[in-house]
């Protein structure tokens, strides 16, 4: 393996690790659209910046996407507290709202749109150090964050999700952060393994980001279309252990 092509392969392991453990929550609280939700605040955040500052600046652009994103979970995490029982309907308009929002801002900018499809898949195949590292952090972070009870709070829930969201849309891309927070999970909710769902789709991930190498495809859509596909094979499977939807129905 190249050496440059470690630093890709980092930010897949990273992103992966820092988000099953998040999809787990997301599924067992019923809230699946609170990623594309919050991913696409932070990206509209980004875009406005970049409409109102006229310079390129890596920290500008994370300040922009952390503000975005921990704004908008902290007013989802109101909503849903308010509209329980319509709590995808409201996430989904919160989305579709940023997601507009990001088109406008797009069509001001001369370079907005470029700067909207890099937010939306990202080339991970140029990731840099910074982003591979913060990844991996947030990795281990959430691999020990997801024992303690503190997570079963609603605030620190949404606050995490928000900062970690925030720090990946920028190096993966919305599409490849939403495919990376949903297979894993629907893999352990078919009563698979958490660190097995992890590696299988790890795996994955490696497979669709040699297949953009190879066929020279973006490389953040076609990992992201991968491991799509791999969660939708978990359908095949029976489930071995009660799933929120069983819980709730029962």
């Amino acid at each position: 393996m190249d050496s440059w092509f470690i630093l890709p392969v980092l930010a897949l392991i990273g992103g992966l690790l820092s988000l099953t453990f998040i999809g787990q929550n997301v599924l067992y609280r019923g809230v699946v659209f609170i990623d594309l939700a919050v991913a696409q605040a932070a990206a509209s955040a980004v875009i406005w910046v970049h409409y109102f500052v006229h310079f390129e600046s890596v920290w500008l652009d994370q300040l922009a996407a952390t503000g975005g994103a921990l704004f908008i979970s902290l007013c989802i995490a109101q909503l849903v507290k308010k509209q329980s029982h319509h709590r995808e309907a409201v996430i989904g308009l919160v989305y579709v709202a940023g997601a507009c929002l990001a088109m406008l801002g797009a069509s001001q900018n001369p370079h907005g749109r470029e700067k909207l499809m890099q937010l939306l898949a990202a080339d991970i195949l140029w990731v840099d150090t910074a982003h591979a590292g913060t990844l991996l952090l947030c990795g281990g972070l959430m691999w020990w964050l997801q024992q303690k009870p503190w997570l079963k709070n609603d605030w620190v829930f949404y606050g995490v999700f928000a900062l970690i969201a925030s720090l990946a849309v920028p190096a993966l891309g919305l599409f490849l952060v939403f495919s990376m927070l949903i297979t894993p999970a629907l893999w352990v909710a078919r009563g698979i393994k958490t660190w097995i769902a992890i590696a299988s789709s790890i795996g994955v991930a490696f497979i669709g980001l040699a297949g953009s190498w190879v066929l020279d495809l973006p490389s953040g859509t076609t990992v992201a279309i991968t491991l799509a596909l791999w969660g939708i094979g978990s359908l095949a499977m029976t489930p071995t252990t009660p799933t929120p939807e069983t819980k709730r129905s029962s």
